[in-house]
């Protein structure tokens, strides 16, 4: 990735800007366009068994809100500060992908420079996109060297870089689908994901600028890693498919982490404001 650009404050609503090449001629999407601010809604939606009338609300409402919100974030004032986690941002995704070294050094004088005072706010805003987005924790692994490494949430061994041209961070997208497999009684139909996906603007066949093609990631690149099983529903005819826990996830995915991910970390003030 060349440029990627997060902004968003808790007063505010998220956008990610992707430049460098051209996504359906837009480069600037909010956050909740592509579903990450549908997330909490299809959560509960999951756990009251409601998500089909979930999804409906969503198509009617969808086109207005998005137009709507996309329009506001347009005329927001850019704090200096976000100007700075933007290209801190940029700056450890590069890192992860090269496999580098991440030190508060180097963040201070490539990227924050003239704020080096605010470093500790800027990082904070950083960890809370990063952690939001990809589903990776910022941390200090050596407090003698202030160096950093991005770890994945829940404990997951995971590493898009092994299977992904670009390499960006997954995490995130796992995690929903393990949560949504777990949420449905440990199994969940071919349909039921792609409901879920759908409603976070992933479809079969269609690139996403974060995720690329969500099949191949959830139906090859989880499977052949042993994240989860995808196989045919016994008895069905015509055919139909279900997704379930493979054995690395039930090696490494602790359930009741997964449940505060996905649910009581929605009530972190970041989070709320977009969700």
């Amino acid at each position: 990735i060349t440029h990627l650009s997060i902004l968003g404050t808790p007063q505010s609503p998220v956008s990610v800007v992707r430049l460098g090449r051209p996504w359906n001629n837009c480069q600037t999407s909010v956050l909740s366009d592509f579903g990450f601010g549908n997330l909490k809604a299809i959560v509960s939606s999951l756990l009251s068994g409601k998500l089909g009338e979930h999804s409906s609300s969503q198509e009617k409402e969808g086109g207005s809100a998005s137009s709507e919100s996309s329009s506001e974030a347009e005329n927001l004032p850019i704090d200096p500060l976000d100007e700075k986690v933007n290209l801190l941002v940029q700056f450890l995704l590069q890192k992860y992908q090269k496999r580098e070294p991440i030190t508060k050094a180097d963040m201070i004088n490539d990227v924050i420079r003239e704020h080096k005072d605010d470093f500790l706010e800027i990082l904070r805003r950083v960890s809370e996109r990063i952690e939001l987005v990809f589903g990776v924790d910022l941390k200090e692994v050596d407090p003698t060297s202030h160096t950093y490494a991005l770890v994945n949430k829940l404990d997951l061994t995971y590493d898009a870089r092994l299977s992904d041209d670009e390499g960006m961070p997954k995490t995130s997208l796992l995690i929903i689908i393990l949560g949504v497999i777990f949420m449905k009684g440990n199994r969940a139909t071919e349909e039921e994901i792609w409901e879920v996906l759908n409603m976070m603007d992933l479809h079969s066949g269609r690139d996403h600028f974060i995720f690329g093609e969500p099949r191949k990631f959830i139906t090859k690149d989880l499977v052949r890693e042993k994240y989860l099983e995808y196989r045919q529903v016994p008895n069905s005819d015509p055919p139909r498919y279900e997704f379930l826990w493979g054995p690395r996830a039930h090696a490494e995915a602790s359930k009741m982490k997964l449940l505060e991910w996905s649910i009581l970390g929605f009530s972190h003030p970041f989070k709320s404001a977009v969700l």
